[in-house]
């Protein structure tokens, strides 16, 4: 099952990141958000490589809880959530800050 999804792009490979998280999809803080963290996304996707990672709500604001912060992939994971985050639903970031990447 896949925990993560892109939202509001062009494709199903685009958009703005939310992640599953205790039953409800949240969005991704856009603080430490990188080319590394995309690149657990866009294969957890099947989707190729990440071609560029965006924030500041690029592609609009999500809704439902900021779940992860301060996202620290080191490459090899096989979901979003196996990365390390400075914790769930730390509420710090609002939905202004959401992550979003383009895969390839």
């Amino acid at each position: 099952t896949v925990n993560v999804r892109l939202v509001d792009g062009h494709s199903r490979c685009a958009g703005r990141v939310e992640v599953l998280h205790r039953g409800q999809w949240g969005t991704v803080c856009d603080v430490a958000w990188d080319l590394v963290d995309a690149a657990v996304v866009c294969r957890e996707l099947d989707c190729g490589e990440p071609v560029d990672v965006w924030g500041n709500a690029h592609f609009g604001q999500g809704s439902g809880p900021v779940w992860m912060h301060f996202v620290r992939c080191v490459g090899s994971e096989s979901t979003l959530k196996d990365c390390g985050t400075s914790g769930w639903d730390k509420s710090f970031c609002d939905h202004a800050k959401d992550a979003g990447v383009i895969c390839s």
